[in-house]
Parts: structure tokens; C-alpha cells; sequence
């Protein structure tokens, strides 16, 4: 894979990068045909990203894997990596007038070179390692209600929110209003919370199609990732949601680029769809039967290449996860393990809520491996410390 990517192009690319740093700890970068695919998912995999970059997006691109026996090649980088290479946006815009990006798969490195003014030319050689495919799984259509309004006018609306505000809810009013307002916890004392509402008219948005008194509630951090890139490229953001507990899908289009970004939202209590999970750990439990359908529709899967060979199916935005059925255990088992997580919980995106997990699973040849084992977490509790 080879691409230049020229001008005020740069600053874009970096202004990408920042953005998926807010989320993930790596970088996938996946060429196609249909232009180069950056994507990233948070630890607790409750965020996922995607930026697509197409091919008029760049100077020169070339995604590699032709002749057609030859499979295009995708990898994996450290953010921290990545991210250092475009760390100041500033001396991008001013000193980097082309930005060289190649793929060297025999020799294990991503190279990066800025070409800088006066014949300056900085090189970077990441290390990479080859990866499975990383996909969210989603429909926009299926979500019953969608707003579109520009990204100035939601940067001012949560900029009243505390910078350590975890988590915000997005509701519907009479006349087409919508309210920001932030996250407050049904034990906490109405005394002692301070609740800070914004409501916006119906003629700040340039759509407005919610169903009424719809409301979910979703991490603000990553959603401030993508403001601010929205905001400083002037692109509209679209806002798809569903039934509290299903993942919102936020989008940004343009002729030569398209952004998701698919947050869980926090359940709603008088629901019992799901069991609470331990915050901030990556487990991979069988779904219950009650949400299997929810599951299968917006679960977050990584395609291997042998899948890809055995189906023949083309790279598209969404597939099918197979899902396993749960198996039958001992309900008393059950209880001493949801003792276990909520002991062994720690801080994480979001904390102690019913927060939808989009689960990850693998696609595997049959007689593959399974999927990894769960990590174990080191980490004592700190109420018991106090």
C-alpha cells in the first residue's frame, strides 16, 4: 500500500488521528479499493470508529493486493505511535507539505514521511502487526429516530458540561425541542447533584425525525472526539438512535470521506435485557436469549482472511455474526461470578451502569481456534481501601 496525501490534506489526516486517539489504544489501517479504513474500539469495547479516506482524498493512492491471486493487507499499530507522528496540528498546517504513507509488509514497518519546507523530510518506521479485519455491525435505517445538525452548534451545547463529565443524555421534547442534560444516578441525592439541561429549537437542527419522548444516554468523551474534527472540518453530524440499551450511530459524510462512530447507551433500568458486566474488562459471555436478535444486529466482529476466502462475499459495511448459543450452568455459579466482577471492577467507559457492550467476536474457519481467554483483572477495590 502506497498513498501521498498533499496540502491542507495533512492537517485532515491528523485531525483523524487525534480523533481515534480519544477511543482506542491501537490503529487499524485497512486499504481498499474504496479508499484507505482507519478504525479504532475502546478497551471496554463500547466505542468503535471509522474513518474511510477515499481514493480522490489523496494525491496518490494505491491500495496494492493486484494482481486479483494477491489479498490487500491490513494491520495494527500502537495509537501512541501513530499518534506521535501528527502530535502538533499547528506544525503540520505550517511546515508538512506532503505526507508519504507505505505499507511494507515483508519488512514488517509502516513508513511514514512528512516532507517538510526547506527539503526536510522526517521519517517515520512504525511497527505493525498483521491483523483480522475490525467491523462494526449496524443499519441507520433500522434506527427509529435520526437528527442531523451542524457541529458548531453541538460543541456549544456541551461545552457548558464539566470536561470530567462522563456521561450525557440526549432527549426529545414538546415542538421538536432536544435537551442535553447530564448523566445523574437514580441513588444519588437530588440535594447534592448539581443537573445542568440545555434545550435546543427544532430550527438549530437541519433534520429532526425522533420519536417523541425518546432519550438515550452515552459516553461524552468520545462524542467530544468527534465534535471537535466535525467542527474544524464544518461537517453536519448525524445523530441515529433506537430503543435505550442499542448502540447510537454517529455519522459525518463527504465526497472524499466517511466517519462513524457507534457508542452503547446506557439501558433502561426497567429493563432486564442484559446483566450488568464489570466496568472497563473485556468479556466475551454468551447472550442471553432475550436480547440475541439486539446482539446479532449490532455486534462488533473481526473477519479473517480465511473467512473472507471461503465466502467470497466483498468488503461491505455490515455482515452477519454468527452468535453461539449460551450454554446451561448452575445458577448458583452465576451469582458467585457477578460477586466476582463486581469485586474485581474497576474504573472504566462507563462506570457501574447497564451500559450495552458491543461484544467482540471472531469469524473462524471451522476447527479454528476459540475465541481469547478473558483477562484477568489485578485490581483491588477501592471502597475497601477507604
Amino acid at each position: 500500500m502506497k498513498c501521498i496525501v498533499a496540502g491542507g490534506n495533512v492537517k485532515v489526516l491528523g485531525r483523524a488521528v487525534h480523533s481515534l486517539s480519544r477511543i482506542g489504544d491501537e490503529i487499524y489501517l485497512e486499504p481498499t479499493e474504496s479508499g484507505l479504513s482507519l478504525r479504532t474500539v475502546n478497551s471496554s469495547r463500547s466505542a468503535f470508529a471509522s474513518f474511510l479516506f477515499a481514493p480522490l482524498f489523496f494525491q496518490l493512492y494505491e491500495a496494492g493486493g493486484a494482481p486479483p491471486d494477491r489479498e490487500l493487507f491490513r494491520c495494527k499499530v500502537l495509537m501512541k505511535s501513530f499518534l506521535g507522528v501528527f502530535r502538533s496540528l499547528p506544525s503540520l498546517e505550517k511546515t508538512v507539505g506532503k505526507c508519504l504513507i507505505l505499507l511494507k509488509p515483508q519488512a514488517s514497518r509502516l513508513v511514514v514521511q512528512l516532507h517538510c519546507k526547506y527539503g526536510v523530510t522526517k521519517t517515520h518506521n512504525l511497527a505493525f502487526q498483521e491483523c483480522e479485519r475490525l467491523q462494526a455491525v449496524f443499519d441507520t435505517q433500522r434506527c427509529t429516530s435520526s437528527l442531523c445538525a451542524p457541529a458548531r452548534v453541538l460543541a456549544e451545547a456541551v461545552v457548558h458540561f464539566p470536561p470530567t463529565l462522563a456521561e450525557v443524555t440526549l432527549g426529545t421534547g414538546p415542538g421538536g425541542k432536544i435537551s442535553l442534560r447530564n448523566y445523574v444516578e437514580d441513588e444519588a441525592e437530588p440535594s447534592k447533584t448539581m443537573v445542568t439541561e440545555l434545550w435546543l429549537a427544532k430550527d438549530e437542527f437541519e433534520m429532526v425525525a425522533v420519536a417523541p419522548g425518546s432519550q438515550i444516554t452515552f459516553c461524552l468523551k468520545e462524542f467530544r472526539g468527534l465534535l471537535t474534527f466535525a467542527e474544524a472540518s464544518n461537517l453536519p453530524l448525524t445523530i441515529h438512535y433506537d430503543a435505550p440499551g442499542r448502540p447510537a450511530i454517529f455519522t459525518l459524510a463527504d465526497a472524499v470521506l466517511e466517519v462513524h462512530l457507534v457508542l452503547a447507551t446506557l439501558s433502561d433500568p426497567e429493563s432486564d435485557l442484559q446483566p450488568p458486566t464489570a466496568n472497563g474488562v473485556s468479556h466475551l459471555p454468551a447472550p442471553s436469549e432475550d436480547f440475541t436478535d439486539d446482539l446479532e444486529s449490532y455486534m462488533i466482529a473481526m473477519e479473517t482472511s480465511a473467512y473472507e476466502e471461503a465466502s467470497g462475499v466483498p468488503p461491505s459495511p455490515t455482515f452477519p455474526l454468527h452468535t453461539p448459543h449460551p450454554a446451561e450452568s448452575d445458577p448458583e455459579e452465576e451469582e458467585e461470578e457477578e460477586e466476582e466482577e463486581e469485586e474485581g471492577a474497576v474504573p472504566g467507559t462507563p462506570p457501574h451502569k447497564k451500559f450495552r457492550s458491543l461484544f467482540f467476536g471472531s469469524v473462524l474457519t471451522p476447527g479454528g481456534p476459540g475465541l481469547a481467554p478473558t483477562q484477568e483483572v489485578l485490581a483491588e477495590d477501592s471502597e475497601e481501601e477507604s
